[in-house]
């Protein structure tokens, strides 16, 4: 390989570094107390209340070899709203918590490195029933959703944020990912960043087989201005940043797949 940017870059796919890293002097094992499962949020925030798992309405059954066979990117959504009880359901699906262990543990319906879940879900919310258009996000110790703020023009900016790809400014919702490293960090110090992008992968997954049981589609989205989208969270860009998107909407489906 002659190109050495190449080499640098495919480096973060492999795990030499954990050769490198003394995990006995990693903020765990120094005794530092784990950063908190979600960020915290003010006494006097809108919150939504969302659907409990245990009480989800209209939400069919799929078996799940046919949400596999049948999953696919979908770039083309209906003018259809989302109910609240189906974005329930894709929060809980995503990132749903099971059981929670200790101020910065809990298991989810996603596995994650170490249980330590560095993700954060925000929602561009365009067209959701019961919902005002704006940028939420979901609290998974709660399972309600917190309204952060509204945006003028928001389907417009978060197409110009990901170069120009018009679907997320047609879909219902869409899911952005950030990192908040740290999570990670306490426990893996520079091994935590390459486990991050694969737990992002995990929750991804999981929102696409979730979308066939209610006649939805995705499509991944992991071109975007960094900058922009950030901005548009109103994060930080260096202990939060945008990972990864997806912008979900409801799909007509063809007869091959009735």
């Amino acid at each position: 390989m002659k190109n050495p940017a190449i080499q640098q870059y495919r480096y973060f796919l492999k795990d030499t570094i954990r050769k490198h890293i003394d995990f006995s002097k990693t903020d765990q094992n120094i005794g530092i107390d784990p950063p908190p499962v979600e960020k915290p949020f003010a006494e006097d925030a809108v919150i939504t209340d969302l659907s409990k798992p245990c009480a989800f309405k209209n939400i069919p059954g799929i078996d799940l070899s046919d949400a596999i066979k049948n999953r696919k990117s979908r770039r083309a959504f209906l003018n259809k709203p989302l109910t609240l009880d189906e974005l329930s359901f894709l929060l809980w699906a995503t990132q749903g918590i099971r059981h929670k262990i200790d101020r910065g543990h809990a298991y989810r319906t996603v596995p994650s490195a170490g249980c330590r879940h560095a993700l954060e879900t925000y929602l561009c919310v365009l067209n959701i029933e019961g919902l005002q258009a704006g940028v939420y996000r979901y609290l998974p110790l709660e399972h309600r959703l917190l309204f952060e703020f509204t945006e003028d023009r928001l389907n417009e900016k978060i197409v110009k944020a990901v170069y120009g790809q018009s679907y997320p400014g047609k879909a219902a919702v869409t899911f952005i990912w950030t990192a908040v490293p740290y999570r990670m960090e306490w426990r893996y110090d520079l091994a935590a960043h390459k486990v991050i992008a694969i737990d992002a992968g995990h929750v991804c997954q999981n929102l696409y087989l979730a979308c066939e049981a209610i006649s939805a589609g995705t499509c991944a989205i992991g071109a975007y201005d960094q900058e922009a989208m950030d901005g548009l969270l109103r994060i930080d860009g260096i202990d939060e940043f945008t990972i990864y998107l997806a912008p979900v909407g409801k799909v007509k489906k063809g007869p091959e797949e009735l």
